[in-house]
């Protein structure tokens, strides 16, 4: 049935594409029905990303990373004959942009599937489009919980989600940490609005509540009385729902305020190196799914040789970004290569749900199936000392 839904969506997206689409064979002639994206040489991915806005850092990393990865596999030879054509379209991280480049990618470029979109509101946006086209949305630049919820034949993702993080948060510093009087700080948006039901989501499962919160627009730029706040109510430990700058905000006035027995506790949005580089930031916790290499940290074989060969390509270190965009297109050729030669949206998705077990280059472990199309199984649990994020804990389950 999956199946006969998958062509079904591909025989709409076709005939609504008009005639500048490249023409389209899903073989090499055996009379299939032609499949978006797929040529008799080539697979078209594409992605909308930021390369010129406020999250540029993220979106020009995970771009380089996923390149150079199928930089590799094209000079192999590619998957099954077929070279891939990574298409990218920068959004400036502005959410109308990104629905100009969803409609380029799908209409004009005919895309097969879409790889690491960043940002929560522009996925949101764009994935019924994706998904009225028949295209898969493939690991996603994002942790909201609409990236797994609800459940999509189409939609998968390598990224840690924010509400099981706070989650992990929470239970990890009240069980093993002794925290008692938990809070929460947040944006004003839907992001923040994860972080506070998860926060109190965990603590109701545990006979706790929440002590006090604070929120905020994103755009605030004093905190000092919503630190008071938080500090006069006891809190010990505060989860964040907030991003980098305004991170370093909270952070400066709880400094000023000399109050230093609390726990701040992010999650993979806020694990940044300028809060790191920021004074103010040392002792700062963060659970992310991936933890963030120094040149100076001893590295295995593979590892090094990856960092080694990025540096020369780009001219800069690897970051977070680059080895999450790295395994995102590394994820992608093992699924195409599952799929087969008579390559078809069915046989892409069957390819990730067959991945089952999988440990990257980096050594992080993940898991997919029929049923479970969010690879995470764990955070990392990181604190930032001597302006670098140092890890406690590489594996805190939710």
């Amino acid at each position: 049935m999956r199946g006969l839904i998958f062509l079904l969506a591909g025989a709409l997206a076709l005939a609504g594409c008009g005639g500048d689409r490249a023409e389209t064979a899903a073989d090499g002639g055996s009379g299939a029905p032609p499949v978006r994206g797929v040529t008799k040489t080539d697979i078209i991915i594409g992605s909308h990303t930021d390369l010129s806005g406020p999250a540029a850092i993220w979106g020009i990393g995970a771009t380089n990373g996923a390149r150079m990865r199928f930089d590799e596999a094209n000079e192999a030879g590619g998957v099954h004959g077929r070279l891939i054509r990574l298409v990218v379209e920068d959004t400036g991280y502005e959410l109308a942009r990104a629905r100009q480049a969803a409609d380029k990618l799908i209409n004009r470029d005919g895309i097969f599937a879409m790889l690491m979109g960043l940002g929560t509101p522009m996925n949101n946006a764009i994935t019924p489009r994706l998904f009225m086209a028949g295209v898969p949305n493939l690991f996603a630049g994002s942790g909201g919980r609409q990236m797994v919820e609800p459940f999509h034949p189409l939609k998968f993702t390598q990224r840690g989600i924010y509400y099981d993080e706070v989650r992990a948060a929470v239970r990890h510093f009240v069980e093993n940490e002794g925290k008692r009087s938990v809070c929460v700080i947040h944006h004003e948006s839907e992001y923040g609005h994860e972080t506070l039901d998860a926060a109190e989501g965990q603590l109701a499962g545990m006979g706790m509540r929440l002590v006090a919160r604070s929120s905020h627009k994103p755009s605030e730029e004093d905190f000092t009385d919503a630190v008071r706040h938080l500090r006069d109510a006891g809190c010990d430990m505060v989860a964040m729902g907030t991003v980098h700058r305004d991170t370093i905000l909270i952070l400066d006035a709880a400094r000023r305020m000399g109050w230093e027995d609390v726990a701040w506790v992010g999650n993979n949005a806020t694990y940044a190196q300028v809060i790191a580089d920021h004074e103010s930031g040392e002792g700062y916790y963060v659970f992310s799914h991936m933890a963030k290499l120094y040149p100076d940290d001893p590295k295995p074989p593979a590892v090094q040789a990856w960092w080694d060969k990025y540096r020369a390509k780009y001219r800069k270190d690897p970051g977070l970004a680059a080895m999450e965009g790295y395994r995102a297109a590394d994820l992608t050729l093992l699924a195409l290569e599952n799929a087969g030669r008579e390559l078809t949206v069915d046989g892409l998705v069957r390819g990730i749900e067959a991945i089952g077990d999988y440990k990257d280059i980096f050594g992080y472990s993940l898991f997919f199936s029929p049923e479970r199309h969010h690879g995470v199984k764990a955070s990392v649990l990181s604190q930032v000392r001597d302006g670098r994020f140092v890890v406690l804990e590489e594996s805190v389950s939710y």
